[in-house]
């Protein structure tokens, strides 16, 4: 179990490591185009074992079923395997093909082990902080496949998977859309429980290098104990394989739907630019010069600020509130910005990620649970790839 954990893990780092990015609002978000699907394990690494089973086999018949759903149901969603056959990838590898194709969804497939024959049912992982000991011990079972490449040290900056110090240094590398990859995972569990009658053991955090390396939403499935004798029956079986990969599937098809709806309503309730300047040419250039005059002194943070800068948004609301410590936790210099109808608060002007990703988590230790950065280039709200892209990264 602790290899597995282990081996997901760094994958989770790798992803990380090579190309770091923050977390993006839901509107930053546009739509599931491409999808990469990696059966954990393979080759020479069997992940973990059941009685007559290894999870390498399992996790591999799942995802390319679950694949096949998907192209079945969806043509104009491109599929990406890390692997199709029992080859052996290293972690970084597999995050690296998720990265290059630049997907939308990242979808890590595993089987579970523990040492009570007992314990069964479905668990499913996003990057995070670990909150227990057992989650520690997946991660750290996940992460262990590092242990088989040579250079591991080197592709993992000196990443040690049993290591707890290691742990407290990958979290904070915070995986980029921790809010997507917690929706999309909460989804997947209630397919298992509703659907096909599994035991839901939760939605779970813990530092996979898997996961940490990816640039997308990523969730990591346990999908149930090799070591628990019935449970390795159902996930060996056909019919038990098909239908934790429909599970997945109905998952990922209300996901998509769902974040896909939601940035209509926001195109829907948006003004394009063209309507804009119809209604600005409309207007009595002296009466608006007034207007904007009294704006500015009520909200110096409409001047627009030139070049790439990373915020990070800490609340929104319907209605406008004055920008007073106290309305937000006795946090200072806060500044707005509106769209989608929306007032959504922001705070900081960071020039890079690191700094950006320092500040986020000092805001989420004060309170905003959900804060999360966002970036804008000559005042204006782009998504974090782009904003990466024209820094040169």
């Amino acid at each position: 179990m602790i290899k597995r954990i282990i081996c997901s893990f760094l994958v989770l780092i790798g992803l990380t490591i090579f190309n770091p990015v923050s977390a993006l609002d839901k509107s930053d978000f546009f739509g599931v185009k491409v999808v990469c699907i990696d059966a954990g394990h393979g080759g020479h690494d069997p992940g973990c074992l059941g009685g007559d089973s290894k999870e390498k086999h399992v996790a591999l018949a799942i995802a390319l079923k679950l694949g096949k759903h998907i192209e079945e149901n969806f043509p104009d969603v491109k599929v990406v395997y890390t692997r199709k056959t029992d080859v052996y990838l290293k972690l970084w590898e597999r995050a690296a093909i998720a990265n290059k194709a630049k997907a939308d969804l990242f979808i890590c497939v595993h089987a579970n082990a523990n040492d009570n024959k007992n314990a069964l049912g479905t668990e499913t992982y996003v990057m995070g902080l670990h909150k227990s000991e057992a989650n520690l011990k997946v991660a750290k079972r996940e992460n262990s496949s590092i242990l088989l490449e040579e250079d591991y040290k080197a592709k993992y900056s000196d990443f040690d998977p049993n290591s707890p110090e290691s742990y407290i240094v990958l979290t904070m590398r915070q995986n980029a859309f921790i809010d997507q990859s917690l929706t999309f995972a909460t989804k997947i569990q209630k397919q298992f429980t509703d659907r096909v009658g599994r035991k839901n053991r939760g939605v779970k955090q813990a530092g996979f290098l898997v996961l940490h390396q990816t640039n997308m939403p990523s969730v990591l499935i346990e999908t149930g104990f090799l070591t628990n004798k019935e449970e390795e029956k159902f996930l060996t079986s056909n019919i038990g394989q098909d239908y934790m990969a429909s599970a997945v599937f109905r998952a990922f098809k209300e996901y998509k739907n769902e974040i896909e709806a939601k940035q209509k309503v926001e195109i829907l309730k948006g003004e394009t630019k063209q309507e804009q300047i119809v209604k600005e040419e409309k207007k009595d250039p002296i009466v608006e010069n007034k207007k904007d005059k009294k704006r500015n002194k009520k909200n110096k943070q409409m001047i627009v600020e030139k070049g790439v800068l990373f915020k990070v948004q800490i609340a929104t609301s319907s209605t406008k509130l004055e920008l007073k410590p106290e309305n937000f936790n006795g946090i200072e210099n806060v500044g707005i910005y509106e769209a989608g109808g929306l007032y959504r608060y922001t705070v900081g002007d960071k020039k890079n990620m690191t700094e950006a990703n320092r500040l986020q988590l000092q805001l989420r230790a004060k309170g905003f649970k959900d804060a999360f950065i966002i970036a804008f280039s000559d005042g204006e709200r782009i998504p974090i790839s782009e904003a990466l892209k024209l820094q040169g990264q």
